[in-house]
C-alpha cells in the first residue's frame, strides 16, 4: 500500500503502532485500562505502555488522534454526559433564580402594602377615639315589652 506523499509515516514498529491504536480507540470508547480515561496525548502514550517519545515518532497515529479530537472534541462519553447534566442544572438554576426574583418583588410589594395598611388602620383607630364622645347613653327599648 502506498501513502501520499504528504502523509505522516510512523517510524515506530508495527506493534507500537497498532498498541498505540488500541489504547486510542480504549480512551475514544470511554474504556481506558490504565488512565482516567481523559482524552490527552499524556493519557495515549500511558494507556499504549510506551514512552512519550515513542509516540512522538508515531506520526500517522498521532494525526488520526488529532483528527479524531477535532471531529469529535476532548470529551469522553463520561465527561459528555457530565458535561449535559452541568448545562441542564445550570438551565434549571436560571429558571428556578428567576422564579425567586419575582417571589422576592410579590414580597416587598405585599410588605409595602401591607405597612400601608397598617398605617392607614392606626390612622382610623385615632380618629375613631377622637370622635367617640365620653358619655354613653343607653337606647332605652320602646314597645310593650319595655321597662318603665
Amino acid at each position: 500500500m502506498t501513502r501520499p506523499t504528504d502523509a505522516p509515516e510512523d517510524t515506530v514498529s508495527p506493534k507500537t503502532a497498532a498498541a498505540l491504536r488500541a489504547a486510542m480507540t480504549r480512551l475514544f470508547e470511554g474504556r481506558p485500562q490504565r488512565t482516567d480515561g481523559r482524552l490527552t496525548k499524556e493519557n495515549l502514550y500511558k494507556e499504549a505502555q510506551v514512552s512519550r517519545a515513542t509516540m512522538n515518532r508515531a506520526q500517522a497515529v498521532l494525526a488520526e488522534w488529532d483528527a479524531h479530537i477535532a471531529a469529535h472534541g476532548k470529551a469522553t462519553p463520561g465527561e459528555a454526559k457530565r458535561d449535559a447534566a452541568i448545562a441542564d442544572l445550570k438551565k434549571r438554576l436560571t429558571t428556578k433564580t428567576q422564579e425567586c426574583t419575582l417571589l422576592e418583588k410579590k414580597l416587598k410589594a405585599a410588605h409595602a402594602a401591607i405597612a400601608a395598611l397598617y398605617h392607614d388602620n392606626e390612622a382610623l383607630r385615632q380618629q375613631l377615639n377622637r370622635d367617640v364622645s365620653t358619655t354613653v347613653t343607653p337606647i332605652r327599648p320602646r314597645g310593650p315589652h319595655s321597662r318603665q
